[in-house]
């Protein structure tokens, strides 16, 4: 009787640790972390304004108010910088 249950708690298990993983990697590494800084508008384009943050990153923001050399508060999303910076380490 115990044997035949065995698989099906196994799986049960699987199935929650999957949930519980996923949810947890969500919740750390995919949602935003939005921060407000001062940054200067590089250029404006059709796509939107890139603007570089007071530690160099290069960000394209949607919507910006302003010409270039003007600076602007705009929430910035902290996770594009940390991955940056894994892409390049020696910035």
């Amino acid at each position: 009787m115990i044997i035949q249950r065995f698989p099906t708690v196994v799986l049960a298990g699987l199935i929650i640790a999957v949930s519980i993983s996923l949810f947890a990697y969500l919740m750390w590494y995919v949602s935003p972390d939005e921060v407000i800084e001062r940054v200067r508008i590089v250029a404006i384009t059709a796509e939107g304004c890139i603007v570089e943050t007071p530690d160099g990153h290069a960000i394209t923001i949607e919507y910006c108010n302003g010409q270039p050399d003007d600076y602007i508060d705009v929430p910035i999303d902290q996770n594009i910088k940390e991955r940056a910076m894994l892409m390049n380490p020696t910035t």
